[in-house]
């Protein structure tokens, strides 16, 4: 397929949220807790910078009614704003703000939107879930306000990246016009990120490995490969006898896309603090957690103030989540077509589905559904293989979710939901025949 053409029409949208974000003096803010969230609003914010528009930015986990109010109590009536990496499928609720509104997502749309203009991929025929992230889309915007702003880019790679998207299509284009402009380069290797190797294998989840974790194992790997130091000072020989080998326990159990997310291209961001583009999607899903967005936000702002801090919370964080990862493995449960695990007080969840069902058992989606003190969160993840059988999480969790008094959405292949205590086990046997349904199966297949 040519997508050309649909590039085209996005980048229109993107010049009409450019032509509507001059018309303003001041920009009200309003973006997700993830690493593409926390990349869209620092590229918004610096373009804002550089055209002199004033602006505030807020920082959340989800786009609720609380948050609504919040704009609705801090913007002015003359101000714009604006939602990063949100607001495609909350039209009901944004639609109580009155000032203008403009919304840079990649999400699907639902329902119709209050916003003056919706730049996203899905309006166009692209599919956000895989092609361009919202900060991509942010960068289009950003472009089209400064055609200079090319040196943006690796943070939209970076947003791109932590979304785990397809380096094709329109992503393709940001990544080839931030190398051909030596924003980014790019090298071959392992999709980690840097450090002493040994170290990094043990405190990174992704990928999964049968050593993740486990410290004397590791050493006995590297020491039969006779590898040792610091990954980006491995030789040419030992980094392709480094891949092979992790090649070779990732064929085992995990899927293609895994695979081709473990080894290949990595990115080096050459005009951000963070060179490694691993490491910085690290520090902002790790930011974004801990709830020190403003941390993550001055790192992409090029401030050194708290990176350090940042990169000792994200080895930390790292480390939690493999731990989580390897307790999740004691809980596993399978209906007739979802992988799931129901627990209390477990951390990143989100990382926990994706590991399932990358490393562990791509055959079929998984879902996460965890209790944290009075709210019920679920995470459920997805492969393309799936999506292409046709599972659509979006609707699974948020038909699901909705049977038993919550709300949920999403992607195709990734999506979330909260729901009421109590009705854990009513919402998996939901989903479960859901995805059945999606994929042709049943209980009695």
């Amino acid at each position: 397929m040519n997508f050309n053409v649909e590039i085209q029409k996005l980048k229109d949208l993107a010049r009409q949220a450019a032509d509507v974000i001059v018309e303003h003096d001041f920009v009200r803010v309003i973006s997700h807790n993830d690493a593409d969230g926390l990349t869209s609003a620092a590229i918004i914010c610096r373009a804002l910078m550089r055209k002199g528009i004033r602006f505030h930015t807020t920082i959340v986990p989800r786009l609720d009614d609380d948050v609504v109010d919040t704009v609705i109590r801090s913007a002015a009536e003359k101000d714009l704003v604006m939602f990063c990496d949100m607001g495609s499928g909350q039209s009901d609720i944004i639609s109580r703000i009155k000032q203008e509104i403009v919304v840079l997502d990649h999400h699907i749309p639902v329902g119709e939107s209050p916003a003056r203009v919706i730049a996203n991929p899905h309006l166009v025929g692209i599919d956000g879930a895989m092609h361009i992230s919202a900060s991509g889309v942010t960068y289009l915007v950003a472009k089209a306000l400064d055609e200079e702003n090319t040196d943006l880019a690796g943070l939209a790679i970076a947003g791109a990246v932590g979304d785990k998207q397809l380096m094709d299509t329109v992503n393709g284009t940001i990544l080839k016009e931030a190398e051909e402009a030596g924003v980014i380069s790019v090298r071959k290797g392992l999709k980690i990120g840097d450090g002493d190797i040994a170290d990094v294998l043990e405190y990174t989840p992704e990928p999964y490995l049968d050593i993740t974790g486990n410290r004397e194992k590791i050493d006995e790997f590297l020491d039969i490969l006779e590898i040792k130091g610091k990954i980006s000072e491995l030789s040419v020989d030992d980094m392709k006898k480094l891949t092979s080998a992790i090649a070779i326990k990732l064929v085992k159990n995990a899927s293609p896309e895994a695979i081709d997310a473990s080894i290949g291209d990595v990115y080096l961001l050459n005009r951000e603090l963070v060179n490694n583009v691993y490491d910085l999607v690290a520090i902002l899903n790790t930011c974004g957690k801990m709830e020190k967005a403003g941390m993550a936000i001055s790192i992409c702002m090029k401030s050194r103030e708290h990176l350090e801090e940042a990169q000792r919370m994200a080895v930390d964080h790292q480390r939690s989540i493999v731990g989580n990862i390897r307790q999740a493995l004691g809980k596993l449960q399978k209906g007739d077509n979802i992988g799931y695990i129901i627990t209390r007080d477990m951390e990143s969840t989100g990382m926990v589905a994706s590991t399932m069902v990358r490393y562990i058992d791509p055959h079929m989606p998984f879902v996460a559904v965890n209790q944290v003190e009075d709210l019920v969160k679920v995470s459920a993840r997805g492969t393309r293989a799936l999506v292409e059988k046709g599972l659509d999480l979006a609707y699974a969790l948020r038909e699901a979710s909705r049977e038993v008094g919550g709300e949920g959405g999403g992607h195709n292949i990734a999506s979330g939901a909260s729901i009421p205590p109590g009705t854990e086990e009513e919402f998996i046997s939901r989903v479960d025949g859901i995805v059945g349904s999606q994929l042709g199966k049943s209980s009695e297949d």
